[in-house]
C-alpha cells in the first residue's frame, strides 16, 4: 500500500516526481496484516488532494508500469461521506478475491478532492471486454451502487496521451 499526499499537485507532474512522491506503507504480504495497517489508515484521515493506493507487489501505481501499461481503469466518483464504506468493502473484495479475474487486478485507489471522492480499479488488460466488463460488475455489487450509478473507465494510453486521471472517459450507466 502507498500514499500520495500533495495539495499542490499538478496534472502535468512527470515521471520522476510522481514516482517520489509515492510512499510504501507496508511491504508484508500476508492478508491479516495488510488488513491491519490499511485499517490504521482509513480515509478520514487524508484531506486535501490525496490518493491512496493498494497495489500488489512489484506493481507501482503509475501508467507506465510494465503491468498497467495495457490496462485501464474502472472510476466511480462519490459524494462526500461514502468513501470510507466503499473503500473498506473494496479492500476487502480484493483481498478476498471477489473479482474472480486471475491476476487482471492490479491494485485500487482512493482520490480525496475538493468536491468529491473517486475510487478506481485498475486492470492489466484494457482490450479484455468480457473481463472488464466483469470487473465492473462486481464493482458495482461490492460497493452496493445504485442501478443507475454512471461508472467510468479510462485506458492507461488514453492517460498518458491526455496527462489527466479522470477527464475524457467512457462513461457507462447501467
Amino acid at each position: 500500500m502507498a500514499q500520495e499526499n500533495d495539495n499542490n499537485h499538478h496534472q502535468e507532474d512527470n515521471h520522476h516526481e510522481r514516482t517520489r512522491a509515492i510512499e510504501p506503507i507496508d511491504g508484508h504480504h500476508r492478508l491479516q496484516y495488510t488488513y491491519c495497517i490499511w485499517y490504521s489508515r482509513r480515509t478520514p484521515e487524508l484531506s486535501g488532494h490525496s490518493d491512496l493506493h493498494l497495489f500488489k507487489d512489484g506493481i507501482k501505481p503509475l501508467w507506465e508500469d510494465d503491468a498497467n501499461k495495457e490496462g485501464g481503469k474502472w472510476i466511480v466518483r462519490l459524494r462526500k461521506g461514502l468513501a470510507s464504506r466503499c473503500w473498506e468493502n473494496l479492500i476487502l473484495a480484493i483481498l478476498g478475491e471477489q473479482f474472480m479475474v486471475g491476476e487482471e487486478i492490479c491494485g485500487a485507489v482512493i482520490s480525496i478532492r475538493s468536491q468529491e471522492d473517486i475510487i478506481s480499479v485498475w486492470n492489466k488488460t484494457a482490450n479484455d471486454s468480457i473481463t472488464t466488463i466483469r470487473i465492473r460488475d462486481i464493482l458495482k455489487r461490492v460497493l452496493n451502487l445504485p442501478l443507475n450509478t454512471i461508472m467510468e473507465y479510462k485506458t492507461h494510453n488514453d492517460s498518458l496521451r491526455d496527462h489527466s486521471s479522470f477527464r475524457n472517459t467512457d462513461v457507462f450507466v447501467r
